[in-house]
């Protein structure tokens, strides 16, 4: 098992970006390794591309799982092309797969390809399969953010708040129904593609975005998609993250 950390100048973002990966402990050369599945590991809204690694054990949860795992970092930008702000989910979904794909041994196959999240990285992790479900052949949230239209009015009430949001999403009164209203999208994607992400919601019962995350699960039922979900005692922490980290990895079948 290794761990990484890689810098390179993206031209997204025209900066210098870090990200993470766990290397399979066979892995040897590309020129002697048939590809690895890869997932896309995506941090929460406090965080960065180290904090799956501080805070729990992934490491050992995925020792001889023979996938690699791409941890990057995306500031506060819910994993989207800001309006005002880096372009950071041209960066996420073009540019550092791109680098990965020409840089090591993965996959480039639709079925070996996972995005999966945490709270704003839970909500970009959908967003992503909703927007690009050609490319995944599965994503999944803990405890994700799935319903910003919902906390909107909270939003608004703090200036701070409404300030970031704007930077990020623009007029914040045309949120509900566009492509960053995951309600929205989802429905969109459901009635055009023929062929839909599987999809994993995971959340604890005091966790201040559980409410949501029942909200969407049920409304994806009744789209006829394909979802998961799970609800566990827990709060909006590492603890009940970490511990969901196995059957995570269970239920995408590693």
């Amino acid at each position: 098992m290794a761990l990484m950390e890689c810098r390179f100048f993206s031209e997204s973002l025209k900066q210098g970006q870090n990200f993470r990966l766990i290397m399979p402990e066979k892995y040897t050369t590309p020129a002697l390794q048939p590809p690895y599945p890869v997932l896309y590991l995506l941090h929460g809204l406090s965080d960065d591309y180290t904090a799956w690694t501080r805070y729990t054990s992934l490491e050992r949860y995925a020792w001889g799982k023979n996938l690699v795992i791409v941890m990057p970092d995306a500031g506060r930008s819910f994993y989207k092309n800001m309006v005002r702000g880096p372009l950071y989910g041209q960066y996420i979904s073009e540019e550092l797969p791109d680098f990965i794909q020409k840089h090591f041994c993965v996959s480039h196959d639709r079925k070996d390809t996972f995005v999966a999240g945490l709270s704003m990285g839970g909500y970009g992790a959908f967003r992503l399969a909703f927007k690009h479900p050609s490319r995944y052949a599965a994503a999944a949230s803990l405890s994700g953010a799935l319903d910003l239209v919902d906390y909107l009015p909270v939003c608004k009430e703090s200036e701070a708040c409404k300030e970031e949001w704007s930077n990020i999403f623009g007029d914040l009164n045309r949120l509900a129904g566009s492509d960053d209203d995951l309600l929205a999208l989802m429905k969109r994607c459901a009635e055009k593609e023929r062929q839909v992400p599987r999809l994993y919601a995971s959340c604890g019962k005091e966790d201040i975005l559980f409410s949501q995350n029942l909200r969407f699960s049920q409304k994806a039922r009744d789209m006829g998609l394909s979802l998961t979900f799970e609800e566990k005692q827990g709060k909006h922490d590492w603890h009940y993250w970490d511990n969901q980290l196995p059957r995570l990895f269970e239920w995408l079948g590693f």
